[in-house]
């Protein structure tokens, strides 16, 4: 490889880094950069139709280049759009999910809505996953993902999160993995280590305010305070353990189930449907829709975020969970529902658990992505499969990344 070339940048892609051409033709992709910026850069990987390289000085910055908050932006992997001011944020995570619906998707003029902001830029999360250097030091893998940078400031905590993480003291401990922490209501805190050994570490957070649980292939171990956190959403409380799902960013969290009850209003006789929740989590959606429909049915395979479902829905009788994969549950499912909402992880929809909400039609469907490319490939199977997109509204649950979740209506043939 060479010590170095230059470029200049033409668009940003999804997954943070800008597009250049290289000499030979071949893309190169850079990141921390702005279309129209000439660029000097350093390749770390040769593919033969494309390359990544490391950008080692801007040449000539784009205007709206602007001085990102945090000292370790470019090195830690944890931000990828701090150069960029919030608006130009908006505008380019739009506009990317524009492109991969159009490109992988294959779809012509998607009817996609104005995205929502985030109410708070920075300091917005609820949950942050840090990992140990060998030295015990905590801090973020680097973009390439091979080394754990030691960071002395992170700006997207929320303020309790980010003054108690400072306060975290390990020894090196080669054993545990991740470390995670959690803010729930009124300042209720969680330390959650992840390890693939069984036995818990020795710990000293004694005066720390704040539970701690450890997580191995062995269970959940609470070595602290309490098992679970809990969150508000619109006036409902959620009980989240360790090692369950739910969204980082509260307030979005909010606009996001606002935005589906919404568009729910024109369904007719909701109160006589049955309503699909897949990856239904810790309920997020079904608690709002269990009060709304004759009958709600979800399915998610963590036994954890299950309980926690349980927990969260004890009020309903007229719900019912399945603890087992979706692309197990919904080939044997025998009612139809006139509601499917889907809310899969970044991997979206499995190959089998698509086949099967196909079989089952649906009339109408809600698809939650945090992941536009494959969203839009699942996209363009629903629509081979006789599905429609009504509209799609992208959400900025993750200000400062490339991260793009979304909300996509569907509605079946002409029902």
């Amino acid at each position: 490889m060479s010590s170095w070339l230059e470029t200049t940048i033409t668009a940003l892609i999804y997954g943070g880094e800008g597009l250049g051409r290289l000499p030979d033709g071949r893309a190169v992709f850079v990141p921390h950069t702005l279309p129209g910026e000439r660029v000097r850069i350093r390749l770390v990987e040769e593919k033969r139709r494309h390359a990544r390289a490391e950008l080692l000085e801007v040449l000539e910055p784009a205007p709206q280049r602007i001085t990102p908050r945090c000292a370790h932006f470019g090195v830690c992997g944890g931000c990828s759009y701090q150069h960029i001011p919030y608006t130009g944020q908006l505008a380019a995570k739009q506009a990317i999910l524009r492109e991969q619906l159009e490109r992988i998707g294959e779809m012509t003029e998607p009817p996609i809505q104005p995205i929502v902001p985030s109410l708070a830029e920075f300091n917005y999360r609820n949950h942050v996953q840090l990992h140990l250097t060998v030295e015990g030091k905590l801090g973020y893998y680097n973009p390439r993902g091979d080394q754990v940078i030691p960071i002395r400031e992170c700006h997207l905590p929320q303020p309790p999160l980010d003054e108690i993480w400072k306060q975290l003291d390990f020894e090196a401990l080669p054993e545990i993995e991740r470390v995670g922490l959690r803010l729930g209501v009124g300042e209720d805190m969680q330390l959650i280590l992840e390890s693939a050994d069984p036995q818990a570490p020795e710990l000293s957070v004694e005066e720390l305010p704040i539970s701690v649980a450890h997580l191995s292939p062995a269970g959940r171990l609470v070595l602290a305070g309490s098992p679970a956190v809990t969150f508000e959403v619109l006036g409902r409380s959620f009980r989240v353990s360790a090692g369950s799902f739910f969204q980082v960013n509260t307030a979005m969290a909010e606009a996001m189930v606002r935005h589906v009850l919404d568009d729910l209003q024109d369904i007719p006789s909701l109160d006589q449907a049955t309503v699909l929740d897949a990856y239904c989590g810790v309920g997020l959606f079904s608690v709002f829709l269990a009060g709304r429909a004759a009958r709600l049915i979800g399915i998610e395979a963590s036994p954890g975020a299950c309980e926690d479902f349980v927990a969260n829905l004890d009020e309903f009788d007229n719900v019912e969970l399945y603890e087992a994969p979706v692309e197990a549950v919904l080939p044997v499912l025998e009612t139809r529902p006139q509601l499917a909402l889907v809310d899969p992880p970044r991997a979206g929809l499995e190959r089998g658990a698509l086949d099967a909400l196909l079989a089952l039609g649906a009339p109408r469907l809600c698809y939650v992505s945090c992941d536009p490319a494959t969203l839009a490939r699942d996209a363009r199977r629903l629509m081979v499969g006789g599905y429609r997109m009504e509209k799609i509204t992208p959400f900025d649950m993750f200000p400062q990344t490339y991260h793009i979740e979304s909300i996509s209506f569907w509605r079946r043939g002409e029902e």
